[in-house]
Order: C-alpha cells, then structure tokens, then sequence
C-alpha cells in the first residue's frame, strides 16, 4: 500500500451520511455472500428481513459499533463490531467482526488490512473472527491480517464449516 493513502475508520452513527453510505453498498455486501449460500442470509423480502431492518438493527443494537472505512476522505468499506460475549469451547470475548466490506474497486489495495489494524488497536482486548470454509477469499485475507498482526500468537479452530480465530488486540497483545 502506498503511503499516501489515508485510512481511517470512524463511528457510522455520527454521521447520516456514513450510514445512508452503508445503506447504498449493503446490496453489493450481500451480493458478494449470496454466492456462499451459507443460509444465514435470508432471501431479500421475506418475512422481516429486508435490508432497511437489519440496518436499522445494526443502528440500534448498544452492543455493536457500526464503523465506516474511509479512504483519503472518502468512504471504501465497512465493518461491524460487535461486543462480548460467550465462544463455543473457548473463553468470553470481548468482541466480535460482526460484518467486515471494502467496495469493489478498493479490494487488495492494503486498505482492509489497514482499516483491521486500526480497529484491532482501538478496541483492544479479546477478538473472535469468524469466516465459513466456502468463502477461500475471506478465510485467507483473516488469516494473513490476524496472523500478521498478533506475530502469528492466535488460535484457530475450524468448527461446523467456520473457520475461528481467537486472539488479543491492542498494546499488550503487541509486545
């Protein structure tokens, strides 16, 4: 990544324009997943589940932390955090990556894994990662970012076609 590019990340709930941004990429979000039929994802228009609803969710859940990406001033992804509680067979977390999208046009330019490192550092503590198997391009993108940022000190666990990595962020998790 050049060093000229900016990446920042910032709290989507401070902005109307930051969340009106998500709304207008969620479609492409949803996109890239439907592919993986996975079944967690329901079909847009059934019962309860259209795309303005989990927004809304997303807005008004205290427990989760909606994060535009930005790029030299301009949005490029975003990621939902998601806080604390139990992982199956392992200790508590404190958080979660809820939800992670960088646009199209701005995929293997560093900027993810920009974006990641700095929210690593802003939330600091311990962080489950979830990815399915059938997504090869989201399972190696967690690994190289996790493993690269804790020194390769995380655990993985492949459970029910998830792949799980578990890890501590922040200044003590650097040393």
């Amino acid at each position: 990544m050049s060093s000229s590019v900016t990446v920042s990340v910032r709290d989507a709930r401070a902005s109307e324009g930051d969340r009106a941004w998500i709304e207008s990429v969620y479609r492409d979000y949803l996109d890239d997943l439907a592919p993986l039929n996975t079944g967690i994802f329901p079909v847009l228009g059934e019962v309860g589940h259209r795309e303005p609803d989990q927004l809304t969710r997303w807005f008004s859940d205290s427990s989760a932390v909606p994060l535009v990406i930005v790029k030299s001033n301009r949005p490029v992804g975003f990621a939902m955090i998601a806080r604390g509680g139990p992982a199956p067979g392992q200790s508590p977390v404190d958080y979660r990556m809820a939800e992670f999208f960088i646009t199209r046009s701005q995929r293997r330019l560093g900027i993810g894994r920009s974006a990641v490192q700095l929210i690593f550092n802003r939330f600091a503590g311990r962080w489950e990662i979830t990815e399915y198997l059938r997504n090869p391009g989201a399972v190696s993108f967690w690994r190289r970012v996790v493993s690269g940022y804790t020194h390769g000190n995380y655990q993985e666990r492949i459970v029910n076609g998830e792949v799980r990595q578990f890890f501590e962020s922040g200044v003590a998790a650097r040393r």
